[in-house]
């Protein structure tokens, strides 16, 4: 039994889309993040403008060892005083020697991993579906017309 080219074309395409679909499911992972940082810092401190300031979402991006598709929630840049943002963020994530007590609001932030899964799954859900439901329709036509 052979495959007419116009199923195999649609099989193609899905293959095609799988990059970008996981560029655009990590990144909707990486927005629950972020919008989980920001309110937890706003519980924790008094003053967040410099750390929100810094708070930034990178593009997505291959690693070199795997070939994986990662998104990063992180702080970047520099303070007005010309404090590392970063540097800020650790000393009030884990505290200092000179006293300052730690307020986890980083770690708080991947508590909820559901939300971060079920943001991720839309999107896989998007491409697969519409993909899915098109080559089943399409195989299901040639196979009737036999």
């Amino acid at each position: 039994m052979e495959l007419p080219n116009e199923l195999i074309g649609s099989l193609k395409s899905l293959s095609n889309n799988a990059n970008e679909m996981m560029e655009e499911m990590t990144h909707a992972g990486a927005v629950v993040v972020f919008n989980n940082i920001k309110s937890n810092m706003k519980k924790s401190f008094k003053t967040t403008e410099s750390l929100e300031k810094g708070l930034k979402i990178t593009k997505a991006y291959k690693t070199k060892d795997d070939d994986a598709i990662n998104t990063k929630v992180g702080f970047y840049g520099y303070d007005d005083k010309g404090v590392p943002i970063p540097l800020k963020a650790l000393a009030r994530e884990y505290g200092t020697s000179k006293g300052e007590k730690k307020k986890p609001f980083m770690r708080k932030s991947f508590k909820t991993e559901d939300t971060i899964t079920n943001a991720m799954l839309k999107v896989q859900e998007r491409y697969i579906r519409n993909d899915w439901i098109s080559i089943i329709k399409k195989y299901i036509y040639w196979f009737h017309s036999r």
